[in-house]
């Protein structure tokens, strides 16, 4: 698979990562396992530390009282990278390990591995040493985050690894969190709920565009990189690093802050889609953008009912009239709305706020993107409860075929929408 691409100098970037070969839409370019990941804290509970699984039952270390697993064969699978770990989770009891904040565990996931070093398949194309951490460009706020994040390592490592000077040179503890804040991936499953997250050194050869020709899904903790548009050979291949569904002017400040540069890609330099994104009246709309964050909170905290409340007080009876449904504002709270009537059981309601979606995410979402497919996914099934048999086979059709691009035709998830689209096929007496 790595002589599909090559690892290059690209103008005004620095390192990239291009094809060697010409690609099709759908193709798999490359597979990437972790240096280091670790289970998310908001996933703990429900996600094998080993297969990253998600079940509601899973058996919880005996030791460390923290990580989870489908089954004893999964717990001795991980035992190996789990050993070091469960010692310093275990110093910590009864107080912090549910929650010691991600980074930290990765980052010592990572000493670990320097400590006891061996041949890493996951720095083929990049090591450790060469990724970026950019610490001489950050600013004395993040420097103290980065130094508050230190303190909680050395508290955390202090029963396992009591001297860090036998690190290498050039990565010590702030140069490791610097390194890990810029490079690592969030892993997540099909639905793209997040489930941990991962440093997969050759992958972070690949640059950032708002209009990415590549795309990047996991299934367990093997890193998969699609191609979503036909790619000739010697092209760059590019990923989004964020969600590109915001003002152009968001996205680069987003951008500056977390990965250091500022994006000079079409869309951002033409601002492309911004008057479509900041439709509607300004003064309504600006409203929803500063609740937002309190939405999200509840989300968080699981207060669907007023959740709810809220989401249908500030999107009004009046569909679309002040505010349209393509305002990036008005989509967050759509998909707030959709997301707090599943878990209330208001299914028709559910359905009505998620069609609603579905225009702006074919607007935005011009090539193949997971998310589109998820949101029709989502749709379907809310169709299909409901016995709109016509429209869920339309809805799962469109999932479906860019499922078969984004995520590959063997994913579990599309061979679900497989079994659906039959299912929905012989209730409708198609042949």
């Amino acid at each position: 698979m790595e002589s599909r691409v090559e690892r290059f100098c690209s103008q005004g970037k620095g390192h990239g990562l291009r094809a060697l070969v010409p690609l099709k839409a759908g193709e798999l370019v490359f597979t990437a396992q972790p240096y280091a990941h670790t289970v998310s804290k908001s996933a703990m509970k429900t996600t094998c530390a080993n297969c990253f699984s998600r079940k509601e039952t899973l058996l919880r270390c005996s030791g460390c009282k923290t990580a989870r697993y489908c089954n004893p064969a999964c717990q001795r699978q991980a035992w190996p990278e789990h050993k070091r770990e469960c010692k310093c989770l275990r110093s910590l009891l009864p107080r912090i390990p549910g929650t010691l904040h991600d980074s930290v565990r990765l980052v010592a996931r990572v000493i670990f591995r320097l400590l006891d070093p061996k041949p890493s398949p996951a720095e083929q194309l990049y090591s450790l040493v060469e990724l970026e951490s950019h610490v001489s460009e950050m600013g004395a706020e993040k420097m103290e985050g980065l130094e508050q994040l230190c303190t909680m390592l050395l508290l955390y490592l202090k029963e396992e690894v009591s001297d860090l000077s036998q690190l290498p040179p050039g990565l010590g503890p702030i140069d490791l969190f610097a390194k890990v804040t810029c490079n690592c991936f969030t892993i997540s499953d099909g639905e793209l709920k997040e489930a941990g997250v991962g440093l997969y050194p050759s992958m972070s050869l690949l640059n950032h565009d708002c209009k990415p020709n590549c795309v990047v899904m996991f299934e367990g903790v093997q890193l998969h990189l699609r191609a979503i548009q036909e790619i000739k050979a010697l092209e760059e291949l590019t990923i989004s690093y964020i969600d590109v569904v915001m003002p152009s002017e968001d996205r680069k400040r987003q951008l500056q802050k977390q990965y250091h540069f500022l994006c000079k890609c079409v869309r951002c330099t033409t601002a492309d889609k911004d008057a479509d994104m900041l439709a509607g009246d300004e003064v309504v709309w600006r409203h929803f953008c500063d609740a937002i964050p309190r939405m999200e909170q509840l989300q968080s905290e699981c207060q669907w009912k007023q959740l709810l409340g809220q989401c249908q007080a500030l999107l009004g009876d009046c569909r679309g009239t002040a505010v349209p449904d393509r305002n990036v504002y008005a989509l967050r709270l759509l998909d707030l709305a959709v997301d707090a009537c599943v878990n209330l059981g208001q299914w028709e309601r559910a359905l009505e706020y998620g069609t609603r979606t579905l225009e702006p995410y074919r607007f935005y979402y011009t090539d193949a993107h997971p998310a589109r497919a998820v949101q029709l996914m989502r749709v379907g099934k809310l169709q299909h409860y409901l016995g709109r048999l016509e429209e869920v086979r339309r809805t799962l059709r469109q999932a479906y075929d860019i499922m078969k691009v984004t995520h590959g035709s063997e994913h579990a998830l599309v061979v679900e929408l497989r079994r659906m689209l039959d299912e929905c096929r012989a209730e409708l007496g198609c042949t």
